[in-house]
């Protein structure tokens, strides 16, 4: 049935088909004698009404208008397509040779030949090709638009200031130290890296200050820095398109406190609940509060996964840059989990460590005597820009965002993958993105939280994707602030922007006695190292198998 169809198809194509000017009737005229006609009787009576139509038509005489004057003024494909109740068969539309710059040229349905040589068809064919199909001028392709930093918010253990905050980092200042924010004598843990003193004085309104969860304060806080320190005064801010600025800052953990005082509250009566509790919970409302207190209308979302939560809304606020969605974006990861039910999660998995009577040694990434990781708390914010906006706009750029990646191990809920598997391939995924070599990353920042399996399977996956590079430097920020789980990946990234800026990377404290496989050339020392950045790449991981690797460089013109 299709071939007979393709067949009654091109039949009335070919019967109805007329020549639209007179040029076109000669080029068929003068083709039309060097045709050898098949001699069936059927075809030549066929041939003697076309020919007989093709002249009424050309010559301007008298015809009924509608279809067949149609016919004499379009070409095959625009009659089919306007004039007919129907479109042609697919059989039609693929096919090659019914009507060529010369006119009606032969087909091997009706018996036709074409006298001319293979390799002139060829050439017709390819000429035919280079007219309807106009090659693509490589000037014309639109360039990829590139991200930039210009801008930096913090609230960590060592200072609420981008400098601040990284001058301790070089010292090798530790911001770990006894909890003082609630009774916690009952516990094998005491300590973390705690805020100890946080205001909202002049960036929150009091009354909400009363009732948000202390993730969402420091997001509003950091945030509002984050975009005076890229230079967006209050003027500067009704100048830019507010649809195309948009906030991404998740939260591994949201709102623990602000939930679990509406459980307490719930023992009394729902009545005593905190008509906020649900809303200030979620891990989403930090970015949603402060793009309602900004009035940035462009994508407004968070992403929780668990400890790599900050790196993952880095890629994805940098990727809706990249495609052309805003110019600017606020991302980064928020989370303040320490209060009793959160120290007391995470001493349930065995995961802290219980260095009590010295503070400042407790976290010890990849020294072997490392017993588990110190929580932390605290905010990190990129402000993330188009390089052509930020210029117009004569922002500071600090450094560029190359890429990101991210991958699932698919293995263990809390263990690393014990042969590094996904590490690597997110690594790799990352620097093909990126469009890095390998050779060019000669800073990394870890996630090293000082457990005995994390810090050791990372840095065996580093070795393997970084083996032949002989100026590599690796350090981890969580030796001084402790683990500021789905906050790290953004404060982490703060510091790689600071590195790249002043040129020197942080030491790793309390590193040792490293354990045996490790390289001391690879590993920062005890102090600060100077190191001119060509590429640097921030790792995080967490919970469920959750890998992420961004990659920043210094900006060149």
């Amino acid at each position: 049935m299709a071939t007979a169809s393709s067949v009654m198809c091109t039949w009335f194509v070919a019967a109805c088909m007329s020549i639209s000017t007179e040029n076109d009737y000669n080029a068929f005229s003068n083709h039309s004698t060097m045709l050898h006609f098949s001699p069936s009787k059927r075809f030549n009576r066929w041939a003697r009404k076309r020919r007989a139509l093709s002249n009424f038509c050309i010559s301007g005489s008298e015809f009924p208008k509608g279809l067949i004057s149609s016919l004499c003024r379009s070409n095959i494909r625009g009659l089919m397509t306007s004039c007919l109740p129907f479109e042609p068969c697919d059989q039609y539309n693929n096919s090659k040779g019914i009507w060529g710059d010369r006119g009606f040229v032969g087909w091997s349905l009706f018996g036709f030949c074409d006298p001319v040589s293979r390799r002139k068809r060829r050439m017709h064919r390819a000429a035919r090709s280079v007219a309807v199909e106009p090659t693509m001028d490589s000037s014309n392709k639109k360039k990829q638009r590139r991200v930039v930093v210009t801008g930096m918010g913090v609230e960590t253990p060592l200072g609420s200031d981008p400098d601040v905050f990284y001058s301790n980092l070089l010292e090798g200042v530790s911001g770990i130290s006894e909890i003082e924010s609630f009774d916690c004598s009952q516990f094998p843990t005491r300590i973390a890296g705690e805020i100890k003193s946080f205001s909202t004085e002049g960036w929150v309104a009091p009354k909400l200050s009363r009732r948000m969860d202390k993730f969402m304060l420091y997001i509003l806080t950091a945030g509002k820095k984050a975009l005076e320190d890229g230079l967006l005064t209050k003027d500067a801010m009704d100048q830019i398109d507010k649809t195309r600025c948009g906030v991404l800052i998740g939260s591994a953990m949201g709102g623990m406190k602000v939930f679990n005082d509406g459980v307490e509250a719930l023992r009394v009566s729902y009545r005593k609940m905190n008509p906020f509790c649900v809303p200030f919970a979620t891990t989403n409302m930090g970015s949603a509060m402060l793009a309602i207190d900004l009035g940035w209308m462009g994508p407004n979302y968070s992403i929780s996964t668990a400890c790599a939560t900050s790196n993952f809304c880095i890629v994805n606020a940098a990727n809706h840059i990249i495609k052309g969605e805003v110019d600017m974006m606020l991302c980064g990861g928020s989370d303040a989990a320490i209060i009793p039910i959160g120290l007391g999660g995470f001493l349930a998995c065995r995961a802290l460590s219980q260095r009590n009577n010295d503070p400042t040694k407790a976290s010890r990434p990849w020294d072997t005597s490392r017993d588990g990781f110190v929580m932390g708390e605290g905010c990190g914010v990129l402000l993330l820009e188009e390089l052509e906006h930020a210029k117009k706009r004569g922002a500071k750029i600090y450094a560029e965002f190359l890429g990101g990646s991210f991958t699932c191990d698919a293995h263990h809920v809390t263990e690393p993958h014990p042969e590094g598997t996904g590490v690597v391939s997110c690594i790799e995924k990352a620097l093909a993105q990126s469009g890095v070599s390998r050779e060019d990353v000669n800073y990394i920042n870890a996630h090293a939280t000082s457990t005995q399996a994390g810090d050791l399977k990372e840095y065996q996956a580093l070795i393997r994707c970084f083996k032949h590079n002989p100026e590599l430097k690796v350090n981890s920020t969580k030796s001084m602030i402790g683990h500021l789980l789905g906050a790290a990946g953004a404060v982490e990234a703060v510091a790689v922007v600071q590195a790249i800026r002043r040129g020197w990377v942080h030491p790793n404290v309390n590193l040792e006695n490293p354990d045996e496989c490790m390289d001391m050339n690879v590993l920062v020392g005890s102090k600060k190292e100077k190191l001119e950045i060509r590429v640097a790449l921030s790792n995080s991981f967490g919970f469920g198998g959750q890998n992420s690797s961004i990659l920043f460089a210094p900006y060149k013109h």
